[in-house]
Protein backbone atom coordinates (compact mmCIF):
# COMPACT_ATOMS: atom_id res chain seq x y z
CA UNK A 1 0.00 0.00 0.00
CA UNK A 2 1.72 3.36 -0.68
CA UNK A 3 2.57 5.58 1.73
CA UNK A 4 2.00 9.26 2.24
CA UNK A 5 5.14 11.17 1.97
CA UNK A 6 3.37 14.92 2.15
CA UNK A 7 0.69 16.80 3.34
CA UNK A 8 0.85 20.75 2.82
CA UNK A 9 -1.62 23.04 3.10
CA UNK A 10 -1.60 26.75 1.72
CA UNK A 11 -3.97 29.71 2.21
CA UNK A 12 -4.96 31.62 -0.88
CA UNK A 13 -6.19 35.01 -1.44
CA UNK A 14 -6.96 34.17 -5.05
CA UNK A 15 -6.08 36.72 -8.30
CA UNK A 16 -9.15 38.68 -9.08
CA UNK A 17 -11.93 37.76 -11.71
CA UNK A 18 -12.00 40.64 -14.44
CA UNK A 19 -13.94 43.47 -13.95
CA UNK A 20 -13.56 42.84 -9.71
CA UNK A 21 -12.27 45.14 -7.68
CA UNK A 22 -10.28 45.17 -4.32
CA UNK A 23 -9.32 47.68 -2.29
CA UNK A 24 -9.18 48.51 1.70
CA UNK A 25 -10.05 46.29 4.53
CA UNK A 26 -9.49 42.83 4.29
CA UNK A 27 -12.89 41.90 5.51
CA UNK A 28 -16.03 43.68 4.79
CA UNK A 29 -20.09 43.45 6.27
CA UNK A 30 -22.12 43.51 3.32
CA UNK A 31 -25.60 45.47 2.97
CA UNK A 32 -28.54 43.35 4.30
CA UNK A 33 -26.65 40.26 5.59
CA UNK A 34 -25.47 38.95 8.16
CA UNK A 35 -21.97 37.52 7.43
CA UNK A 36 -18.43 39.26 6.46
CA UNK A 37 -16.63 38.52 2.84
CA UNK A 38 -12.86 39.28 2.09
CA UNK A 39 -12.17 41.86 -0.26
CA UNK A 40 -10.74 39.38 -2.77
CA UNK A 41 -11.76 35.20 -2.49
CA UNK A 42 -9.66 33.54 0.34
CA UNK A 43 -9.88 29.77 -0.20
CA UNK A 44 -7.35 27.18 1.50
CA UNK A 45 -5.75 24.23 -1.02
CA UNK A 46 -4.34 20.74 0.47
CA UNK A 47 -1.82 18.74 -1.51
CA UNK A 48 -1.05 15.29 -0.04
CA UNK A 49 1.04 12.69 -1.79
CA UNK A 50 3.01 9.22 -1.87
CA UNK A 51 5.91 8.52 -3.72
CA UNK A 52 3.97 7.94 -6.98
CA UNK A 53 1.32 10.44 -7.05
CA UNK A 54 -0.50 13.58 -6.02
CA UNK A 55 -3.54 14.40 -4.32
CA UNK A 56 -5.44 18.55 -4.43
CA UNK A 57 -8.14 19.47 -2.42
CA UNK A 58 -9.87 22.64 -1.21
CA UNK A 59 -11.46 24.07 1.92
CA UNK A 60 -14.26 26.30 1.28
CA UNK A 61 -12.62 28.83 3.62
CA UNK A 62 -13.48 32.74 2.59
CA UNK A 63 -12.83 34.14 6.24
CA UNK A 64 -9.09 33.67 7.65
CA UNK A 65 -8.30 30.13 5.79
CA UNK A 66 -4.75 30.77 7.79
CA UNK A 67 -7.03 28.57 10.43
CA UNK A 68 -8.03 25.20 8.55
CA UNK A 69 -4.35 25.14 7.07
CA UNK A 70 -2.57 25.39 10.81
CA UNK A 71 -4.93 22.42 11.97
CA UNK A 72 -4.08 20.50 8.45
CA UNK A 73 -0.29 21.63 8.76
CA UNK A 74 0.17 20.98 12.47
CA UNK A 75 -2.21 18.61 13.19
CA UNK A 76 -3.28 16.11 10.57
CA UNK A 77 0.44 16.29 8.88
CA UNK A 78 1.94 14.43 11.70
CA UNK A 79 -0.45 12.17 12.16
CA UNK A 80 -0.61 11.24 8.35
CA UNK A 81 2.31 11.17 6.65
CA UNK A 82 4.58 8.46 7.03
CA UNK A 83 1.47 6.05 6.98
CA UNK A 84 -0.29 3.82 4.57
CA UNK A 85 -2.84 5.58 2.13
CA UNK A 86 -6.27 3.94 3.60
CA UNK A 87 -9.49 5.07 2.10
CA UNK A 88 -10.50 8.69 1.98
CA UNK A 89 -13.62 7.70 4.55
CA UNK A 90 -12.38 6.07 7.43
CA UNK A 91 -9.24 8.55 7.28
CA UNK A 92 -11.96 11.72 7.48
CA UNK A 93 -13.52 9.91 9.83
CA UNK A 94 -10.78 9.52 12.59
CA UNK A 95 -9.72 13.12 11.60
CA UNK A 96 -13.26 14.03 12.68
CA UNK A 97 -12.64 12.11 15.42
CA UNK A 98 -9.99 14.03 16.96
CA UNK A 99 -11.74 16.59 17.79
CA UNK A 100 -15.44 15.59 17.85
CA UNK A 101 -15.74 15.51 21.94
CA UNK A 102 -14.76 19.21 22.13
CA UNK A 103 -17.70 19.41 19.87
CA UNK A 104 -15.34 20.69 16.50
CA UNK A 105 -17.63 18.68 13.80
CA UNK A 106 -18.28 22.00 13.07
CA UNK A 107 -16.26 25.59 12.10
CA UNK A 108 -12.22 25.16 11.46
CA UNK A 109 -11.27 21.83 12.25
CA UNK A 110 -14.54 20.47 9.89
CA UNK A 111 -13.12 22.74 7.82
CA UNK A 112 -9.37 21.23 7.91
CA UNK A 113 -10.72 17.76 7.47
CA UNK A 114 -13.01 18.43 4.48
CA UNK A 115 -10.37 20.22 2.84
CA UNK A 116 -8.02 16.86 3.50
CA UNK A 117 -10.26 14.63 2.80
CA UNK A 118 -10.91 15.87 -0.78
CA UNK A 119 -7.52 15.99 -1.30
CA UNK A 120 -7.27 11.93 -0.23
CA UNK A 121 -10.29 11.14 -3.07
CA UNK A 122 -8.26 12.79 -5.41
CA UNK A 123 -5.03 11.13 -4.80
CA UNK A 124 -7.39 8.00 -4.36
CA UNK A 125 -8.60 8.50 -7.96
CA UNK A 126 -4.77 9.16 -9.62
CA UNK A 127 -3.67 5.82 -8.16
CA UNK A 128 -6.03 3.81 -9.20
CA UNK A 129 -6.61 5.84 -12.47
CA UNK A 130 -9.95 6.29 -11.51
CA UNK A 131 -12.60 9.39 -11.39
CA UNK A 132 -14.00 9.73 -8.42
CA UNK A 133 -17.45 9.38 -8.90
CA UNK A 134 -16.42 5.47 -9.95
CA UNK A 135 -14.86 5.11 -6.52
CA UNK A 136 -18.13 6.54 -4.58
CA UNK A 137 -19.58 3.42 -6.39
CA UNK A 138 -20.74 4.64 -10.03
CA UNK A 139 -23.33 7.19 -10.95
CA UNK A 140 -26.83 8.30 -11.88
CA UNK A 141 -26.13 10.80 -14.53
CA UNK A 142 -23.00 11.71 -16.26
CA UNK A 143 -25.13 15.29 -17.38
CA UNK A 144 -25.47 17.13 -13.92
CA UNK A 145 -27.87 20.13 -13.92
CA UNK A 146 -27.09 23.62 -13.03
CA UNK A 147 -28.74 26.70 -11.80
CA UNK A 148 -27.22 30.18 -11.99
CA UNK A 149 -26.45 31.07 -8.67
CA UNK A 150 -26.77 34.80 -9.22
CA UNK A 151 -29.06 37.07 -11.05
CA UNK A 152 -27.54 40.42 -11.68
CA UNK A 153 -28.26 43.86 -11.08
CA UNK A 154 -29.51 46.27 -8.86
CA UNK A 155 -32.59 47.24 -9.56
CA UNK A 156 -35.83 45.06 -10.19
CA UNK A 157 -35.81 46.05 -13.89
CA UNK A 158 -31.76 45.61 -13.98
CA UNK A 159 -32.33 42.03 -12.48
CA UNK A 160 -35.04 41.51 -15.00
CA UNK A 161 -32.48 42.37 -17.73
CA UNK A 162 -30.26 39.83 -16.27
CA UNK A 163 -32.75 36.69 -15.95
CA UNK A 164 -33.54 37.23 -20.06
CA UNK A 165 -30.23 36.93 -20.59
CA UNK A 166 -28.96 34.08 -18.54
CA UNK A 167 -32.13 32.29 -19.76
CA UNK A 168 -31.26 32.98 -23.53
CA UNK A 169 -27.84 32.00 -22.29
CA UNK A 170 -29.10 28.40 -21.66
CA UNK A 171 -30.18 28.69 -17.83
CA UNK A 172 -33.66 27.59 -16.95
CA UNK A 173 -32.80 27.48 -13.40
CA UNK A 174 -31.65 30.39 -11.55
CA UNK A 175 -31.30 32.20 -8.40
CA UNK A 176 -32.17 35.73 -6.54
CA UNK A 177 -30.21 36.82 -3.59
CA UNK A 178 -32.95 39.23 -2.42
CA UNK A 179 -32.21 40.29 1.29
CA UNK A 180 -34.59 42.93 2.22
CA UNK A 181 -37.84 44.16 3.11
CA UNK A 182 -40.49 40.88 1.80
CA UNK A 183 -42.30 44.47 -0.19
CA UNK A 184 -39.11 44.37 -2.19
CA UNK A 185 -38.38 40.80 -2.31
CA UNK A 186 -41.71 40.85 -3.89
CA UNK A 187 -41.71 43.84 -6.48
CA UNK A 188 -38.24 42.19 -7.78
CA UNK A 189 -39.46 38.63 -8.31
CA UNK A 190 -42.53 40.55 -9.92
CA UNK A 191 -39.91 41.72 -12.68
CA UNK A 192 -38.00 38.95 -13.28
CA UNK A 193 -41.29 36.43 -13.98
CA UNK A 194 -42.83 39.02 -15.73
CA UNK A 195 -39.90 39.28 -18.30
CA UNK A 196 -39.34 35.59 -18.17
CA UNK A 197 -42.68 35.04 -19.52
CA UNK A 198 -42.18 37.10 -22.24
CA UNK A 199 -39.84 34.91 -23.74
CA UNK A 200 -40.38 32.29 -26.09
CA UNK A 201 -40.90 28.96 -24.66
CA UNK A 202 -40.42 26.69 -27.88
CA UNK A 203 -39.18 23.57 -26.31
CA UNK A 204 -37.99 24.51 -23.03
CA UNK A 205 -38.95 23.91 -20.23
CA UNK A 206 -40.65 27.02 -18.20
CA UNK A 207 -37.87 28.86 -16.07
CA UNK A 208 -37.55 28.22 -12.68
CA UNK A 209 -36.88 31.25 -10.24
CA UNK A 210 -35.78 30.55 -6.61
CA UNK A 211 -34.91 33.17 -4.08
CA UNK A 212 -32.33 33.17 -1.56
CA UNK A 213 -33.04 35.16 1.47
CA UNK A 214 -29.72 35.13 3.40
CA UNK A 215 -31.29 34.39 6.78
CA UNK A 216 -32.19 37.80 7.51
CA UNK A 217 -36.06 37.14 8.13
CA UNK A 218 -38.29 36.43 11.84
CA UNK A 219 -40.63 33.51 11.13
CA UNK A 220 -43.82 35.76 10.58
CA UNK A 221 -42.51 37.85 8.09
CA UNK A 222 -40.72 34.90 6.40
CA UNK A 223 -44.26 32.73 6.66
CA UNK A 224 -45.61 35.62 5.20
CA UNK A 225 -43.01 36.07 2.65
CA UNK A 226 -43.31 32.01 1.59
CA UNK A 227 -47.05 32.46 1.03
CA UNK A 228 -46.48 35.07 -1.75
CA UNK A 229 -43.95 32.95 -3.30
CA UNK A 230 -45.90 29.84 -2.96
CA UNK A 231 -48.51 32.37 -5.41
CA UNK A 232 -45.76 32.92 -7.65
CA UNK A 233 -44.50 29.34 -7.94
CA UNK A 234 -41.34 29.63 -7.01
CA UNK A 235 -38.71 26.65 -7.22
CA UNK A 236 -37.33 27.54 -3.40
CA UNK A 237 -36.87 29.61 -0.53
CA UNK A 238 -33.73 29.81 0.51
CA UNK A 239 -32.02 30.27 3.81
CA UNK A 240 -35.40 32.36 5.38
CA UNK A 241 -34.36 32.17 9.08
CA UNK A 242 -31.39 32.21 11.01
CA UNK A 243 -29.29 28.90 10.07
CA UNK A 244 -29.79 27.42 13.90
CA UNK A 245 -33.35 27.77 14.15
CA UNK A 246 -34.83 24.42 13.51
CA UNK A 247 -38.00 24.32 15.25
CA UNK A 248 -38.76 27.73 13.01
CA UNK A 249 -37.98 26.09 9.88
CA UNK A 250 -39.92 23.38 10.70
CA UNK A 251 -42.53 25.53 11.20
CA UNK A 252 -41.90 27.15 7.85
CA UNK A 253 -42.20 24.22 5.88
CA UNK A 254 -44.90 23.23 6.96
CA UNK A 255 -46.99 26.13 5.84
CA UNK A 256 -45.62 26.38 2.45
CA UNK A 257 -45.87 24.67 -0.82
CA UNK A 258 -42.59 26.56 -2.00
CA UNK A 259 -39.68 23.76 -0.61
CA UNK A 260 -37.50 25.25 1.96
CA UNK A 261 -33.77 25.02 0.91
CA UNK A 262 -30.86 25.27 3.44
CA UNK A 263 -27.27 23.30 4.62
CA UNK A 264 -24.52 25.43 3.22
CA UNK A 265 -24.10 26.23 7.29
CA UNK A 266 -24.16 22.09 8.19
CA UNK A 267 -21.50 20.31 8.07
CA UNK A 268 -22.20 16.58 8.80
CA UNK A 269 -24.97 13.91 8.37
CA UNK A 270 -25.96 14.23 11.91
CA UNK A 271 -27.39 17.65 11.27
CA UNK A 272 -29.16 16.64 7.91
CA UNK A 273 -30.47 13.49 9.36
CA UNK A 274 -32.12 15.50 12.10
CA UNK A 275 -33.90 18.15 9.57
CA UNK A 276 -34.73 16.07 6.80
CA UNK A 277 -36.48 13.27 9.55
CA UNK A 278 -38.60 16.62 11.02
CA UNK A 279 -39.01 17.78 7.31
CA UNK A 280 -37.56 21.35 7.87
CA UNK A 281 -35.87 21.24 4.71
CA UNK A 282 -37.46 20.40 1.52
CA UNK A 283 -34.13 20.83 -0.66
CA UNK A 284 -30.68 20.32 0.84
CA UNK A 285 -27.84 22.17 0.35
CA UNK A 286 -24.76 20.88 1.38
CA UNK A 287 -21.55 22.58 0.41
CA UNK A 288 -18.85 19.88 -0.36
CA UNK A 289 -15.92 22.46 -0.18
CA UNK A 290 -17.35 22.43 3.77
CA UNK A 291 -18.54 18.61 4.19
CA UNK A 292 -15.93 16.81 2.18
CA UNK A 293 -16.75 14.28 -0.18
CA UNK A 294 -16.88 11.20 2.49
CA UNK A 295 -19.44 13.03 4.36
CA UNK A 296 -21.43 15.33 1.53
CA UNK A 297 -22.20 11.45 0.38
CA UNK A 298 -23.23 10.43 3.25
CA UNK A 299 -25.33 13.28 3.55
CA UNK A 300 -27.16 12.23 0.34
CA UNK A 301 -27.96 9.36 1.48
CA UNK A 302 -29.29 10.67 4.83
CA UNK A 303 -30.99 13.12 2.25
CA UNK A 304 -32.52 10.51 -0.12
CA UNK A 305 -33.82 8.16 2.73
CA UNK A 306 -36.25 10.79 3.64
CA UNK A 307 -37.22 11.88 0.72
CA UNK A 308 -35.21 15.42 0.25
CA UNK A 309 -33.44 15.97 -3.03
CA UNK A 310 -29.59 17.62 -2.73
CA UNK A 311 -28.51 20.87 -4.39
CA UNK A 312 -25.13 21.15 -3.43
CA UNK A 313 -24.04 24.96 -2.36
CA UNK A 314 -21.04 26.32 -3.63
CA UNK A 315 -19.99 30.10 -3.49
CA UNK A 316 -16.27 31.40 -3.14
CA UNK A 317 -14.10 28.68 -3.81
CA UNK A 318 -12.17 27.06 -6.59
CA UNK A 319 -12.58 24.74 -9.82
CA UNK A 320 -11.27 22.15 -6.93
CA UNK A 321 -14.18 22.40 -4.74
CA UNK A 322 -16.70 22.53 -7.57
CA UNK A 323 -15.22 19.40 -8.96
CA UNK A 324 -15.96 17.74 -5.34
CA UNK A 325 -19.12 18.96 -5.84
CA UNK A 326 -20.27 17.40 -9.10
CA UNK A 327 -18.40 14.20 -8.02
CA UNK A 328 -20.94 13.71 -5.19
CA UNK A 329 -24.02 15.21 -7.67
CA UNK A 330 -23.21 12.59 -10.11
CA UNK A 331 -23.16 9.51 -7.25
CA UNK A 332 -26.07 11.17 -4.97
CA UNK A 333 -29.24 9.09 -5.68
CA UNK A 334 -31.70 12.12 -5.76
CA UNK A 335 -30.83 15.48 -6.63
CA UNK A 336 -32.14 18.48 -7.63
CA UNK A 337 -29.55 20.54 -9.16
CA UNK A 338 -25.89 21.83 -8.72
CA UNK A 339 -25.10 25.87 -8.04
CA UNK A 340 -23.10 27.16 -10.33
CA UNK A 341 -21.70 30.34 -11.26
CA UNK A 342 -19.20 31.32 -14.17
CA UNK A 343 -16.93 33.40 -11.76
CA UNK A 344 -15.84 30.04 -10.16
CA UNK A 345 -13.42 29.16 -13.38
CA UNK A 346 -12.76 32.99 -14.02
CA UNK A 347 -10.82 32.82 -10.61
CA UNK A 348 -9.62 29.69 -11.25
CA UNK A 349 -7.54 29.88 -14.03
CA UNK A 350 -4.14 30.65 -12.83
CA UNK A 351 -3.65 27.94 -10.53
CA UNK A 352 -5.46 24.75 -12.39
CA UNK A 353 -7.55 23.92 -15.19
CA UNK A 354 -10.63 22.09 -15.45
CA UNK A 355 -11.85 20.26 -18.78
CA UNK A 356 -15.38 20.23 -17.75
CA UNK A 357 -15.32 24.08 -16.67
CA UNK A 358 -13.70 25.54 -19.71
CA UNK A 359 -15.78 27.81 -21.90
CA UNK A 360 -18.62 26.19 -23.95
CA UNK A 361 -18.48 23.15 -21.46
CA UNK A 362 -21.38 24.39 -19.84
CA UNK A 363 -24.26 24.29 -22.31
CA UNK A 364 -28.36 24.09 -21.88
CA UNK A 365 -27.68 24.37 -18.34
CA UNK A 366 -25.76 21.49 -17.45
CA UNK A 367 -22.63 20.49 -17.41
CA UNK A 368 -20.95 16.95 -18.35
CA UNK A 369 -19.70 14.59 -15.29
CA UNK A 370 -15.78 14.40 -15.41
CA UNK A 371 -14.17 11.07 -16.44
CA UNK A 372 -10.80 11.95 -15.65
CA UNK A 373 -9.01 10.21 -12.65
CA UNK A 374 -9.51 11.65 -9.27
CA UNK A 375 -11.48 15.18 -9.37
CA UNK A 376 -10.69 15.52 -12.94
CA UNK A 377 -8.47 18.87 -12.09
CA UNK A 378 -4.57 19.77 -12.86
CA UNK A 379 -3.40 21.78 -10.56
CA UNK A 380 -0.57 24.17 -11.34
CA UNK A 381 1.76 23.58 -8.23
CA UNK A 382 4.21 26.21 -8.77
CA UNK A 383 1.52 28.78 -9.15
CA UNK A 384 -0.19 27.92 -5.95
CA UNK A 385 3.29 28.24 -4.11
CA UNK A 386 3.89 31.14 -5.72
CA UNK A 387 0.20 32.61 -4.41
CA UNK A 388 1.34 31.89 -1.18
CA UNK A 389 4.23 32.69 -0.91
CA UNK A 390 2.33 36.17 -1.33
CA UNK A 391 -0.15 35.42 1.57
CA UNK A 392 -1.86 37.61 2.67
CA UNK A 393 -1.73 39.52 -0.04
CA UNK A 394 -1.21 43.81 1.47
Amino acid sequence: MPIITSLEAFPLQLPLAPGREAGGARYRAAPNVRSVYPARDETVLVRIATADHVGWGEALAPVAPEAPAVIINEVFAPLLVGTALDGPRPTAFRLQETMRERGHLNGHHADAVAGLDIALWDLTGHTHGLPVHTLLGGTYRTEVPLYLTTVGGATPEEKAEHAVAAHRAGFDAMKLHLSMDPRTVLVTVDAVLAALAGEPAGDRPAPQVAVDAHWVHQLGPARSLGRALDERGIWFFEAPLAPEDLRGHELLAQDLATPVAVGEAMRHRFEFAEWTARRAVGIAQPDIGRTGISEGFAIAGVTAANYVPIAPHHSMATSLAYAAGLQVSGAAESLAAMEYGPQTSLKSAALMSADFMADGAVSDGQVTLPTAPGLGVTVDEDAVRALAAQFPAR
